[in-house]
């Protein structure tokens, strides 16, 4: 058992420290292509979005319309460029306002 698991730490930190070295040692200059920049810029907000925004759709209890009202108003806030916080807060009451008056029905 604990020979597993030191094989599977030795796995995790090796995966770990080639992503993080393989970069440094490929790329030793700048990169100044403008597509290569902008690509490499937006790659951490796909990321996150791609893991976060098919949860959002199975973490509500309402099912999907209440997800999809924390979906509208988080995108309404974002598009009027208010703080990660306030648009977390706003959309997590909407979903709760709606899963409330989803009770009432």
């Amino acid at each position: 058992m604990t020979k597993y698991w030191l094989l599977q730490l030795a796995v995790m930190a090796g995966v770990t420290y080639l992503v993080r070295m393989l970069p440094l040692v490929i790329f030793r200059k700048k990169i100044e292509n403008k597509f290569v920049q902008s690509f490499l810029y937006y790659i951490p907000y796909a990321v996150l979005a791609a893991m976060t925004f098919p949860a959002v759709f199975s973490s509500t209890g309402g099912g999907i319309v209440s997800a999809l009202v924390g979906v509208a108003v988080a995108l309404l806030l974002a598009f009027f460029e208010k703080g990660l916080v306030t648009v977390a807060l706003c959309a997590c009451a909407a979903v709760f306002v709606a899963e409330w008056i989803g009770t009432l029905m």
